[in-house]
């Protein structure tokens, strides 16, 4: 039960906007800094699902006096109602980061605060802990973040990690909340988590598809040295750029329809003549011709740009594969068509 003397400002302002309604909330966002709008939506985001007593309301709206009399009580409408009134009020754009933001800032995941640090600085934190540490911490992040962090470490230190992360296993709910409380101090993490599943050798797969190439080759350098059957089995997990020619032309077909051509003129520039003249036998003929003609007047490009640009479309590939939408068959996929 919520009680007067404990509700804050903010949190006060926000009941007050709940009962005021959706128009009158909006038109309060055009006149707030956003530092204003940060503050206030946060409280707005912990309200979600409360129900606030008709006596708390009352009071918060003393100087509405009959307006308040009205009100039975107000249940809170979290982050779907202030998404509604922060973008109707800034639009989506202005609106998006601020929103993240308070999504953030009320994520009680263990390591959540990390998600709005910079890479770099978590890299400076990072270096310094044992390796067993900094594996523990990488398998919370996602899998775009996690591989730039250790693409930044020490190239000594990356296969060791990427070693430990493939090996975490379960790891006690106990051991995360000890470290979770020491980051909390140092950058300003919250949260716990039960006990669970963490790393392993689809993690470690899905962060090396993320990698360059000389952190990739890098990394399988050492690792194949420590232990040879663990790199087969990463790299047996990994999907990488070339493997689209184990898909079948349907599957081209979808890839296709969620990719620029000028994206995919970049990423064929290396590309095996298998993959080349599979892309082209599922474009029409206006299409592969277009294609073909980008390829020739692009002239030479940066292998990085190059490496890029195959990422972003494997990127597409594995989140239609996620949504059922294509079978990916042979290296980096266990579903093979019969």
């Amino acid at each position: 039960m919520m009680k007067l003397k404990k509700i804050d400002g903010p949190q006060k302002a926000a009941i007050f906007l709940m009962a005021m309604g959706d128009e009158f909330t909006r038109n309060v966002f055009k006149g707030l800094t956003e530092y204003e709008i940060k503050l206030l939506g946060k409280r707005l985001a912990s309200l979600e699902d409360a129900t606030i007593p008709v006596d708390v309301v009352q009071t918060v709206m003393d100087e509405y006096a009959t307006l308040s009399s009205q009100v039975s009580g107000v249940t809170g409408k979290g982050m779907n109602y202030l998404k509604d009134a922060l973008v109707s009020a800034l639009g989506a754009d202005k609106a998006k980061p601020i929103l993240e933001s308070i999504s953030m800032a009320t994520d009680t995941t263990a390591f959540s605060s990390l998600k709005g640090v910079d890479p770099l600085i978590l890299v400076d934190y990072l270096k310094g802990e044992h390796p067993q540490t900094v594996a523990l911490v990488l398998a919370h992040l996602d899998y775009a973040k996690a591989a730039q962090i250790i693409k930044e470490l020490p190239e000594k230190l990356q296969p060791e990690i990427i070693f430990r992360m493939a090996n975490l296993g379960m790891v006690p709910a106990g051991v995360i909340e000890d470290l979770d409380q020491v980051l909390r101090k140092e950058i300003e993490a919250m949260g716990s988590t039960d006990s669970k599943k963490l790393g392993g050798v689809e993690t470690v797969a899905e962060i090396m598809n993320q990698m360059d190439h000389n952190t990739e080759n890098n990394i399988f350098s050492f690792l194949e040295e420590m232990d040879a059957d663990l790199a087969e089995g990463i790299r047996q997990k990994m999907f990488v750029f070339e493997d689209i020619v184990g898909i079948d032309s349907r599957g081209i077909q979808t890839i296709l329809k969620e990719i620029t051509n000028e994206e995919l003129a970049l990423a064929l520039k290396t590309a095996s003549e298998n993959l080349k003249s599979l892309i082209l036998k599922n474009m029409s003929s206006r299409a592969s011709e277009m294609l073909l003609d980008d390829m020739e007047a692009m002239g030479p490009v940066k292998l990085s740009d190059v490496e890029s640009a195959q990422q972003s479309i494997v990127r597409v590939v594995r989140k239609l594969e996620a949504g059922g939408k294509i079978v990916i068959g042979g290296k980096g996929g266990e579903d093979v068509l019969v």
